[in-house]
This record gives structure tokens, sequence and C-alpha cells, in this order.
């Protein structure tokens, strides 16, 4: 049986639209909106060998979070489609097949994934409290590192056939991260359902909840 599917917060400040071409054009602004987000704080980073310390995480989460499962998903998607493509918008500006065949392409690959799990999280509730909103997002962090870690070890960096093994994936790929992660994490766990509770108490787009599952294009 599905669960109950109430929307996210972007639901409640942008409302669906009545008509098909207006919600298009919704929801394509909020996927590259997520897409930009992601890109500006990928930009705000500590230089680290092989993967810096960057604010994409807390972007990832943040997107899927506020957008759902799919328009995170697709923003996520979007994000890695143009920056493989050659836009500058991975961290330091980076672009290009070369950073997704690298040491960090799999955490790239799994940011989609994270994305569109705190999405569907959020989308049945999880948003509206500070503990459920901590699962979902410590669920988006694990699933990051489940796709970025195995592919760290596997790389090949001097391109000799020799792996960066995973000792040295968890050294320089996970341990330093920890603390910073727990910092995001508690952060944007509070975030949402602040944001929730603010526009409870003043009414913003009340008319426009429902009780029931939300539907859209996206």
């Amino acid at each position: 049986m599905e669960t109950a599917r109430y929307g996210t917060i972007v639901d409640r400040l942008i409302p669906h639209s009545q008509t098909r071409s207006n919600e298009i054009l919704r929801d394509l602004a909020l996927v590259v909106g997520g897409t930009a987000l992601v890109a500006g704080l990928a930009q705000i980073s500590i230089p680290w060998y092989p993967v810096p310390f960057t604010g994409q995480t807390l972007a990832v989460l943040l997107v899927g979070g506020v957008l759902g499962s799919k328009k995170g998903a697709l923003a996520l998607a979007l994000y890695f489609i143009i920056g493989a493509l050659g836009a500058p918008i991975f961290t330091d500006q980076s672009a290009g097949w070369d950073v997704i065949t690298g040491a960090t392409g799999g955490y790239i690959i799994g940011f989609i994934v994270a994305a569109a799990a705190v999405g569907w999280l959020a989308e049945r509730g999880a948003d509206r409290r500070v503990m459920s909103m901590i699962g979902a997002l410590l669920l988006g962090n694990i699933l990051i590192y489940a796709f970025g870690v195995p592919w760290l070890a596997t790389w090949d960096p001097a391109g000799d056939g020799v792996a960066f093994g995973w000792a040295q994936a968890y050294k320089t790929g996970v341990q330093p991260f920890i603390l910073g992660d727990l910092v995001k994490l508690a952060f944007a766990a509070a975030l949402l359902p602040a944001g929730w509770a603010l526009l409870q108490k003043s009414g913003v787009g009340s008319k426009n909840e429902e009780d029931g599952p939300k539907a859209g294009l996206l």
C-alpha cells in the first residue's frame, strides 16, 4: 500500500498550477534552481586530496528535501550532465568527463540517489519534524558514501593499474568529513521543520495545502 504523499515545503510556497504549460514551467524552474544551488555551494570548498571539503552535500540534501524525489533527482542529474559536458559547475569550477571518471565521480552519482531518497521521505512528512528529518538526511549521507567510497577505492590515480584502495578511500574520503557532515545534517534537519513551523504560524499558502496526496508533472 502506497504511503500518502503530502508534498514538500515548495508545494506550499509555490503551489501547482492548474494549466499544464504553467506546471511545466514551474517544475523546470525548480529543477534548474536546485541545480544552481548545488553548483553554487560546490564552489565553497576547502582543498583536500583527493576529495575536497565542499558545501555540495548540504545543497544536495536541501534540494532533495525541498523539491521532492523526482525534481530533486532531476536537479542533480542535470548537475551531472551539464558538468560532464563541460560547464564549470563542479567543485573549484572544474568540469568535464575527467571529473566523473576521477576520484569524486562516485559521489556525484550518489548525489542523484540521495536527493531522490531524501525527497521521497520529505514528500511523506519527514521534513516536518526534526527527528524524522535527521533520519532522512542520515540516509542521504549514507547513500552518497555508498556510491562515492567504492568508486574512490577502485580509482586508479596514476593510471598504472594500481587502485587507490579501501583503506585510503576511508582515510581520505570518509573520516575527515564525518564531523562536517554531522554539522550540515543538523543544520538541514532543523531548517526544513523550522520553515514548516513558520509557514503554519504565518498561514502562507495554507489554502493550497491538502491532506491528500499531491500530484504534479515532476
